[in-house]
This record gives C-alpha cells, structure tokens and sequence, in this order.
C-alpha cells in the first residue's frame, strides 16, 4: 500500500453567501488598500493521510469519510478532493 497525502476543500457554492470573504473584502476596502481586489472567498480544507492501494481509492475512501462524518452539507457547499504521493 502507498501513502497518499490528501486535500478536501470545503466552499459554498456560486450564489450562496460567503459572509467570512465579504467581511474580508470590506476591510481591504475601508484600509483602502489592495484596490486590485474584488472579490474574495473563504473556504475550508481538510488534509489526510491516508494509506490505499492506489490513488482512485484514497480520493474514494476519503469521500466516503466526509459522507458520513457529515462535514459538509451537499446543499450549499462543494467539495473538491485532490489526491498526492505523500
């Protein structure tokens, strides 16, 4: 078996608020620096370790965790999850 570092990235979906990166955004705004930005948004990451047979089933093994941990919710949050060689 091989150890496979990997990434879960928790964000909201397009159109569903991100209160975090507004507040964010609107104290770059009030300092009146970084005026190149427009946008920001905040997300969550979960890192693992994992050890698998391959990299297809760390990324399903740790989809499979998130599913039932509950750690996201399917309605307004997408999830990415990026596989590495440790």
């Amino acid at each position: 078996m091989a150890t496979y570092n990997v990434h879960v990235t928790i964000e909201n979906k397009p159109g569903i608020s991100d209160p975090e990166g507004d507040t964010i955004l609107n104290d770059l705004v009030l300092k009146g620096t970084h005026k190149t930005v427009s946008k920001i948004k905040t997300a969550k990451m979960l890192k693992f370790t994992i050890k698998e047979k391959d990299k297809k089933t760390a990324q399903s093994k740790v989809q499979e965790i998130c599913d039932d941990l509950r750690i996201y919710n399917p309605m307004v949050s997408k999830v990415t999850i990026d596989v590495f060689d440790a």
